[in-house]
């Protein structure tokens, strides 16, 4: 599955990105709260993308490729809809993209789960 591997890696560049203009550009624009909002989404989109990346390696290693590749379109939503919700709030002060966070929450914790539930599925068909 290379989708997940180059989204992955492409996310992650950009999240490095991201980060060092939160660091260094951010510094003068925001409060002392907005850089911790933002530093919490980078946070979150460095984890997700190298979650994205780990599925394609899961994925070579034999395990269930459907619950992959839906795991791997939780993580991307999750990016999209916490992270990106977040930046969004930041930089622009939009307070109605603010309930969008915890959906993108959500969605990462589906993905982890679909993760959990396909080891456990090669668990089991190798126990046969």
């Amino acid at each position: 599955m290379r989708p997940p591997l180059v989204i992955g890696a492409l996310l992650a560049l950009f999240a490095v990105m991201a980060g060092a203009f939160g660091a260094h550009g951010l510094r003068a624009m925001v409060s002392a709260r907005g850089l911790e909002v933002f530093q919490t989404a980078v946070t979150y989109q460095v984890y997700h993308s190298i979650a994205l990346i780990l599925v394609a390696i899961l994925t070579g290693m034999g395990l269930h490729r459907r619950l992959l590749a839906a795991a791997s379109g939780f993580f991307l939503a999750g990016v999209v809809l916490f992270s990106g919700s977040l930046y969004i709030l930041v930089l622009t002060d939009i307070r109605w993209v603010g309930p969008v966070t915890p959906i993108g929450g959500v969605c990462f914790m589906v993905g982890w789960a679909l993760v959990l539930i396909a080891g456990l599925r090669r668990q089991r068909d190798f126990q046969r």
